[in-house]
């Protein structure tokens, strides 16, 4: 079977209903309506098979689920390098948020010193979901041991009109204030980002369970 036709038996019409819904930028006809625990035991089954290897080559993929397997694939890769050019040959495909969200290539925790720089580049894009991804990988990778101050400086630096961009740096600094308060708070005393995105930021800051409470009475008065 191939990677469609495994797909085309897991989906249903209820749930591509759903989940057309979530991803209004990508034509319904696109979507077959599979869960993700689904995809991701697709991409498991044919995980280091010759189906798989020919599988990543076949870009553009038709639905949105095949772009699911794909990225779950590439994250599994576990050479730094050769996973990396399977990411950078993929990203300019990706055309929605949940493809560049769902995936988050292992290797990567190992290699920060490498990734950083790629990381920049990737914010740098001129496509939207290059630039969602890199921030994102900012998020998850660098809010840790790993962070530096002017991480914040980049992220702020990141400009545009588009929604999809614009909810990642709310995202991204929400996500800071929790892990890293007393560097990121400044952000939002100084109003260093866009109103929409700043008052974005706070929402989520103040949805977040990992914000405290005190924090949270402080950030209501920075709307």
């Amino acid at each position: 079977m191939t990677v469609y036709e495994r797909l085309a038996e897991s989906g249903n019409e209820k749930y591509r209903d759903f989940q057309s819904n979530l991803v209004p930028n990508i034509p319904k006809e696109t979507i077959l309506g599979v869960k993700t625990p689904d995809m991701r035991k697709i991409a498991k089954e044919i995980k280091g098979t010759e189906e798989a290897e020919e599988f990543l080559t076949q870009l553009p993929h038709k639905y949105y689920e095949e772009n699911l397997v794909h990225f779950f694939l590439i994250a599994m890769i576990k050479d730094f390098d050769e996973c990396v050019k399977a990411v950078e040959t993929f990203l300019p495909y990706v055309d929605c948020w949940p493809v560049c969200d769902q995936s988050s290539p292992k290797v990567f925790t190992k290699n920060h010193e490498k990734l950083l720089p790629l990381i920049r580049k990737w914010m740098g894009s001129e496509h939207v979901y290059t630039v969602r991804f890199g921030i994102r990988m900012l998020m998850n990778e660098f809010l840790g041991d790993d962070f530096r101050p002017e991480f914040l400086e980049w992220v702020a630096e990141v400009k545009g009109e588009d929604y999809y961009i614009k909810m990642m740096v709310a995202w991204y600094f929400a996500t800071a204030l929790a892990k890293k308060y007393d560097e990121s708070i400044v952000y939002m005393e100084e109003r260093r980002l866009e109103p929409w995105t700043h008052k974005k930021a706070i929402q989520k800051a103040i949805e977040s369970f990992r914000v405290s409470d005190e924090h949270k009475v402080y950030l209501k008065t920075l709307r």
